[in-house]
């Protein structure tokens, strides 16, 4: 049984990673890639600063380089034009690998069971509210609309 959940599993990966090699750059508005998240260029504690410095939450996205649905959010759902104006006015975006550098902290720290999860945070760090799994652009605006209305 543990096999064919393994097969299963790894099938399914592999179908996501086809599906994206085979239309990368789309997503549910065509919007461009370069109208969608931007995501934080820096250090966790950079992030942090910023967080408290323009009042914000921060939206965590800790992901895997192998992991099927982190690509599909990567390829579809972070660069659509809406996605990318609500949640950079909303919100100080970091983008994390789970495997390498500080990611392996944040992992541990927020106690991550899957990739990518979704994990949003006051300005200090605290934990709000965390998720996992794909979410298509409408999905992921309603997530973060739920996050400013806690």
């Amino acid at each position: 049984m543990k096999k064919m959940t393994t097969v299963a599993i790894l099938l399914l990966g592999l179908l996501v990673t086809i599906l994206i090699q085979a239309n990368p750059s789309q997503n549910n508005s065509g919007a461009q890639n370069n109208t969608g998240i931007a995501f934080h260029q820096g250090s966790w504690a950079e992030a942090l600063q910023r967080a408290k410095k323009e009042g914000k939450p921060i939206f965590l996205d800790i992901s895997a380089s192998w992991c099927g649905p982190c690509k599909l959010l990567k390829a579809r759902t972070f660069p659509n034009a809406d996605v990318g104006e609500f949640y950079n006015t909303n919100f100080i975006n970091v983008a994390v690998d789970g495997e390498k550098g500080e990611g392996i902290e944040l992992a541990q720290k927020y106690r991550i069971k899957g990739y990518p999860s979704l994990i949003f945070l006051d300005s200090k760090g605290n934990l709000i509210a965390q998720t996992a799994g794909y979410r298509n652009p409408k999905q992921l605006i309603e997530i973060g609309e739920q996050i400013l209305n806690k």
